[in-house]
């Protein structure tokens, strides 16, 4: 971001599109989260029986199950040693098990997707095929069941399986756990071709949902059943930092599954430098900001289940060894010191074009407040830009992502970390007059913006005045792994 200072004291940020967090006190930097708490810790062991269920729908256009389920079973079982058929599942299985019955009534008990749903969760479908899967009438289910010593052979078996009876009998693959159909290329580059270590990108195995939950976006992992963990919980983020809390969880639960060790406290700490898996570890190492930490203190507790959740144990990711006025701003600073931040200022006056380009965004208001009360798509919000002011007098302009907007009143996620205003930090929910908003920020939930013309004239206005403040975040201490 950008930040402009006039002879007035006033200071304006303005938004710039290749950052995403805003700056960090420069005191995050001498932090530690060595601080323990007296929290019960959850349980994030691997289950000592695993138990998880895929399908393959049949199409009405393509083959029947003539045959069956357990003699189309037996025909492939020879590329897939260790592998038994039983007519019925072992509650505590001690090798890799497979049940396989019919479901000739999907329509009744089995449904698959909408073909709206399927433009989220459908994977390398065609229109056709997502239309035909609305008139299947039949689907053949495996139910797998194995031991924790067996995880990822019997995982890579039942993917290996479950392609196998899809391309014989032309169908879709369905995962009961995350929820997706796929085709059977879509399966195989997703789900095997990807596998290139014993342990896998858990990330490909698994799906993460971000919707809206009242006034912020809460995130949660589908499918970490099917490798014996818990799903992954992170509650009340904003929309404007929902990748770095969707990379986030993805990194924890490939720690999840690549370390396997009890926590004596609530604390956890995730160094991504530590991950195994080589492609999964620097495709985010690369995506660091030079002075990431690269490593997050999280405080771990049971997570609340709510509707719609996997039928799953619950984890929670919270921030609350970090510095901030409330858990937004807690928040905002693991993630700024995890992934790195960029903050940028130029010193620049008021002038005609930026007092009318301002005037203008204001007008735009009253429509953006009906569209925001109306309901926003998820992945979609509203910045506006908004003044606070200093004790010494001075006023900064800064960027808050709306929340809540209720006539004249608007409250949010402050984006930036002030220069002069006390007290402040980004990430803090605070609360702004429409009629004081300078600007304002329409982010899309297909990434394109619109508005924020000021920014355009202050960057031009910035005459190279720039700061980057590039000093590495320090690495945080946690009391235990």
């Amino acid at each position: 971001m950008q930040r402009r200072k006039d002879r007035a004291g006033a200071i304006q940020y303005a938004r710039t599109f290749a950052l995403w967090a805003a700056g960090l006190s420069l005191f995050l930097l001498l932090f530690s989260c060595s601080r323990t708490t007296k929290r019960k810790p959850p349980d994030i062991s691997m289950e000592e029986s695993i138990h998880f269920e895929y399908a393959v729908y049949l199409l009405p256009t393509t083959a029947s199950l003539t045959q069956d389920a357990t003699t189309l079973l037996r025909q492939s079982l020879p590329k897939y040693p260790g592998l038994i058929v039983v007519d019925e599942l072992p509650k505590t299985p001690q090798a890799m098990f497979v049940y396989a019955h019919v479901n000739k009534n999907v329509k009744k008990s089995y449904a698959p997707p909408r073909v709206e749903s399927l433009r989220r969760f459908g994977r390398g479908l065609t229109e056709d095929q997502a239309k035909a899967l609305q008139q299947s009438t039949s689907a053949l289910l495996l139910d797998f069941a194995h031991p924790r010593k067996d995880v990822w052979a019997a995982l890579r078996t039942a993917s290996g399986l479950v392609e196998e009876i899809a391309r014989k009998l032309g169908g879709l693959v369905w995962d009961e756990e995350t929820r997706e159909v796929f085709s059977p290329d879509a399966w195989h580059q997703k789900r095997l071709a990807s596998w290139t270590n014993e342990i896998p990108d858990v990330s490909t195995q698994t799906v993460i949902h971000i919707y809206p939950n009242g006034e912020y976006a809460r995130a949660i992992t589908l499918g970490m059943s099917k490798i014996g963990l818990p799903d992954v919980v992170v509650e009340e983020s904003s929309w404007s930092s929902d990748n770095q809390v969707g990379n986030l969880i993805n990194i924890f639960s490939q720690a999840l599954a690549e370390t396997q060790r009890p926590l004596i406290s609530s604390n956890f700490r995730l160094d991504l430098h530590a991950i195994k898996n080589v492609r999964l570890r620097e495709n985010h190492v690369k995506s660091l900001k030079p002075n990431a930490a690269g490593v997050a203190c999280l405080s771990l507790a049971e997570g609340k289940w709510e509707e719609g959740d996997p039928k799953n144990r619950l984890v929670r990711l919270a921030s609350d060894e970090y510095p901030g006025n409330d858990s937004h701003a807690q928040q905002e600073a693991m993630l700024s010191s995890f992934f790195g931040w960029e903050d940028s200022m130029v010193k620049v006056h008021d002038n005609e074009e930026l007092l009318v380009a301002s005037t203008k965004a204001k007008g735009e208001l009253p429509e953006l407040r009906k569209a925001f009360n109306a309901g926003l798509e998820p992945g979609e919000f509203i910045e506006v830009k908004a003044p606070f002011r200093a004790e010494n007098g001075a006023t900064e302009w800064m960027w808050v992502e709306v929340t809540s907007w209720k006539g004249d009143r608007i409250k949010g996620v402050l984006n930036n970390d002030p220069e002069e205003v006390a007290n402040l930090r980004a990430g803090q929910i605070v609360e702004v007059r429409e009629g004081d908003v300078f600007d304002y920020l329409h982010n899309y939930a297909d990434k394109h913006t619109e508005g924020n013309t000021t920014g355009e004239i202050i960057r031009k206005m910035s005459e190279g005045e720039v700061k980057n403040p590039s000093t590495p975040s320090a690495v945080p201490a946690c009391a235990t792994k």
